[in-house]
């Protein structure tokens, strides 16, 4: 794979096509994507500058070789490259925190909004990100919303670690512990609770991929059979957090679509309650207002 037949380092485009035919059927969705993105970064440059870059060198092709086995034996990109695009931020990512998705970035934008839209009228936001993880939500609201009070609450240490790398220099607060009592001393203080917390459902364990089993923290992933044991609590701390008609939204899996709306309307303290739909049409996440 690291050189042609004259013992050169092989080009780039026959690098990719290496990487991408190696990739193929070993676990990735996206094999000719992640091998141009892990040559970028055993390149060490932008994949705007993949077109530019001269031949790679013996020590460039053998790290190549090196992640690209590691993302055919299941290591997920972003561990292998040490971050994850999450809106317009550069989050930094590794073992032991859940890797953000692009689906989360339609909760983040229903915040941004509402938090611009308090800015216009004068106001200064509280924004409180339950179960942060890596802090990718808590850093792409304080980098779009300038003025914004931004909180972050995180209780793993292994997503701590994570978190503190990535909001210490944004300015967000950055609380230690469980969500469903800290931060304390806020309640009725917050405009906006979101949360990307653990729902994916233990019922269906079977049908989530080994790759994201074997690889990404379980704790963040599961919650009870029904994957909304931890959302029946947080539900009651969001009303306790935001004053009232303040706004929360939390994710959720698709198969809540029913379930995840209901605990709200249970819970008998919120009002426009609404499910939304992802790009590709699957339910996703809900909002709601603090009546």
């Amino acid at each position: 794979m690291n050189a042609d037949s004259s013992g050169r380092p092989a080009g780039l485009g026959g690098l990719l096509d290496l990487g991408s035919r190696r990739l193929a059927g070993t676990g990735s969705a996206s094999p000719a994507a992640d091998a141009r993105v892990l040559l970028c970064h055993a390149l060490d440059i932008e994949p705007s500058r993949l077109i530019l870059a001269p031949p790679p060198g013996v020590d460039q092709v053998g790290r190549f070789r090196e992640l690209i086995a590691a993302r055919a034996a299941g290591t997920p990109v972003q561990y292998l490259t040490g971050e994850a695009w999450f809106r317009s931020e550069r989050i930094e990512v590794g073992p032991g925190v859940f890797i953000p998705r692009p689906e989360t970035e339609l909760l983040v934008g229903e915040a941004v909004a509402e938090a611009a839209a308090l800015v216009r009228a004068g106001e200064t936001p509280t924004i409180i990100d339950l179960c942060t993880g890596s802090g990718a939500m808590a850093a792409s609201l304080a980098g779009e919303v300038a003025g914004a009070r931004v909180h972050a609450v995180e209780l793993d240490p292994g997503a701590l670690a994570w978190a503190r790398r990535n909001l210490t220099p944004r300015g967000v607060t950055l609380h230690e512990g469980d969500a469903l009592r800290v931060p304390e001393g806020m309640e009725g203080l917050a405009d906006i609770v979101v949360t990307n917390p653990p729902y994916l459902p233990l019922a269906g364990r079977e049908q989530i991929s080994r790759q994201v089993i074997d690889t990404e923290p379980e704790p963040a992933l599961f919650s009870g059979l029904d994957g909304l044991d931890l959302l029946r609590d947080l539900v009651p701390r969001a009303a306790a957090l935001l004053r009232h008609g303040g706004l929360l939204g939390f994710e959720h899996d698709p198969a809540q679509e029913d379930s995840a709306p209901a605990l709200l309307a249970d819970d008998g303290r919120w009002e426009q309650i609404e499910d939304h739909r992802d790009l590709a049409g699957r339910s996703r996440y809900v909002t709601a207002r603090r009546t």
